[in-house]
């Protein structure tokens, strides 16, 4: 009789305990998991925003994935779709713009998986994107190498108009351009992604094929380093140290170049500390519970020239 009494406290006790095991089972595996996705890790910057991000995140206690679809929008699709259907608690997309898979973002915002942008554009269905202003941008370099041209000249301009905020600094000189009717545009030239810096210095290498007169080129406006590095390395090689060239965002490389004395002789720096800071701030607050700011948030960039 005290056998089966025993016995049946000991269940009891077991009946007890078992909500409590169970709980703490499910908490050791809820930790939120977010998927950072971009179609460009080989853009220094990018990867540098991505790793910064993951760093930052990880630290506040989530798991942390990057997922880079090598410049492929079919893949860059399937990466935010696969993190809908495996259920993660948010999304940040980097450096690419959100029109491009705007499905399945929408598909992401039904589900109840917040998505954020971090140097990406920006719409309605996401929370927030941390970026430059890159319209500003474009504009300050703008005036800034025109002036450096003396107001007069030939000009080429490197882009990518896939990039939405590449697509805003290409607006941004197009209207700066209105104001300086001395200075002409010889050509514009679409950079490939990835493979930028070696496609931009073939680009320029062909230019000074057709135009070999020193002075028959003036300048290389780049909308963002890695063209610029390319310019530069084409220019350096072919003596013509007479075309100056801007960039923007303040690569590392790019800022040695600058330091050297060679064509490139000033780029923006973008903040991408900040933007990881600031989606990262943004992305812990929408998970505790909070809204965050709607729209773009702007960190501020400066202009870097030789020291």
């Amino acid at each position: 009789m005290k056998i089966r009494k025993l016995l049946l406290l000991l269940v009891l006790v077991v009946l007890v305990a078992l909500p409590s095991i169970f709980a703490n089972g499910v908490s050791e595996k809820s930790v939120k998991k977010i998927s950072i996705c971009t179609p460009y890790l080989s853009s220094v910057t990018t990867k540098d925003m991505c790793e910064l991000m993951k760093d930052k995140l990880t630290t506040m206690g989530y798991e942390v994935s990057i997922n880079d679809s090598a410049n492929d929008n079919s893949r860059f699709a399937s990466d935010v779709e696969t993190s809908v259907v495996s259920g993660d608690s948010a999304i940040i997309i980097v450096s690419a713009d959100p029109k491009i898979i705007e499905s399945q973002i929408n598909e992401a915002s039904e589900a109840g998986i917040p998505v954020f942008g971090c140097d990406a554009g920006y719409i309605d269905s996401m929370e927030m994107n941390a970026t430059s202003d890159n319209y500003q941008m474009g504009d300050m370099i703008s005036r800034y190498l025109f002036d450096k041209m003396g107001k007069e000249g030939t000009l080429v301009h490197l882009t990518y108009r896939a990039h939405p905020g590449v697509v805003k600094r290409t607006y941004a000189m197009e209207d700066v351009l209105k104001e300086y009717p001395n200075i002409k545009l010889l050509s514009e030239h679409h950079v490939d992604v990835p493979n930028q810096i070696n496609n931009s210095k073939e680009i320029v290498e062909n230019l000074l094929t057709a135009y070999p007169e020193k002075g028959s080129i003036d300048a290389i406006l780049c909308a963002w380093d890695e063209p610029a590095i390319g310019a530069t390395q084409a220019l350096q090689e072919a003596g013509r140290d007479e075309v100056l060239v801007v960039g923007v965002d303040g690569n590392e490389q790019a800022i040695k170049l600058i330091n050297q004395g060679t064509n490139l002789i000033a780029t923006l720096k973008q903040d991408f500390n900040g933007m990881a800071d600031i989606v990262a701030e943004q992305v812990e607050k929408v998970l505790s519970g909070e809204a965050s700011e709607k729209g773009d948030i702007y960190a501020p960039a400066i202009l870097v020239e030789k020291q």
